[in-house]
């Protein structure tokens, strides 16, 4: 008889059912009534048919080494034996990953935002005198291209008025933020008052005794008060960098 045959003949003389089977045996109704037709697709494999019908045989009772040697001859044999070796040794060769090249495009990145602060430093360090010739075009005094207003007489201090005749004893910049932008302010000496980013309708002010220069990324996002004088915006057509100077001389809008 064949593996099926004998496994259902078994099982009737041993008065049970393919349902008591399957509930000892935890194997599904349809694969032990395949088996028993001697299909063992519905096994999974060779490995998987070996164990059902080991489990089917101590159930109902059998020695089941006759029956899995007859299944191995129908289906080319026993699984040969496999060595230690063999079982640990991977079916590819592993890839190594080999050791990383450094990264130079970080590198480069860094060192070009090194050069950008130095060169901004440099410039804000190195003011010339077409800092202060655009500093008097912006204020409106002398050496905008235009001849000095010749004070009236009423302009001119009087000994009646000694507010008038004291000289300003330092310079104030108020800056107010069109729109976001940076700023560098520094006052005398060269020390630096503020750098950084202002936020559309931030003001910030400051004062010194002598002189204040300012550097500005976005000419056209802010709007500048010296002493007290609405300047307006320094570069409205541009939009690019401005660098400017004031000193308690400049005019003050009175």
């Amino acid at each position: 008889m064949s593996i099926g045959e004998t496994l259902t003949q078994e099982r009737q003389q041993a008065g049970l059912t393919v349902t008591q089977v399957s509930l000892q045996t935890r194997i599904r109704e349809t694969v032990i009534r395949a088996i028993e037709r001697d299909d063992f697709s519905a096994c999974g494999g060779n490995f998987y048919a070996r164990g059902h019908i080991r489990s089917i045989s101590r159930v109902i009772g059998i020695d089941s080494e006759p029956l899995v040697r007859e299944f191995d001859e129908m289906h080319g044999g026993a699984p040969q034996p496999v060595s230690a070796v063999t079982a640990f040794e991977p079916e590819t060769a592993v890839a190594f990953r080999e050791r990383r090249a450094p990264n130079w495009s970080a590198a480069m990145a860094l060192a070009l935002v090194l050069v950008v602060i130095y060169g901004i430093v440099q410039v804000v360090g190195n003011e010339t005198g077409t800092e202060r010739r655009q500093a008097r075009q912006v204020a409106g005094g002398p050496g905008a291209g235009q001849p000095a207003a010749t004070p009236t007489p009423s302009a001119t201090p009087t000994r009646k008025d000694p507010v008038a005749m004291a000289p300003r004893k330092k310079v104030e910049l108020q800056v107010k933020a069109r729109r976001t932008t940076w700023i560098n302010v520094r006052g005398d000496k060269g020390k630096t008052l503020f750098s950084g980013m202002l936020r559309t309708g931030d003001v910030r002010e400051w004062s010194a005794k002598k002189k204040i220069s300012i550097l500005i990324g976005n000419g056209d996002g802010v709007r500048l008060t010296v002493n007290g004088k609405d300047l307006g915006t320094p570069d409205q057509d541009g939009g690019g960098v401005v660098r400017l100077s004031f000193t308690p001389d400049d005019p003050d809008g009175a």
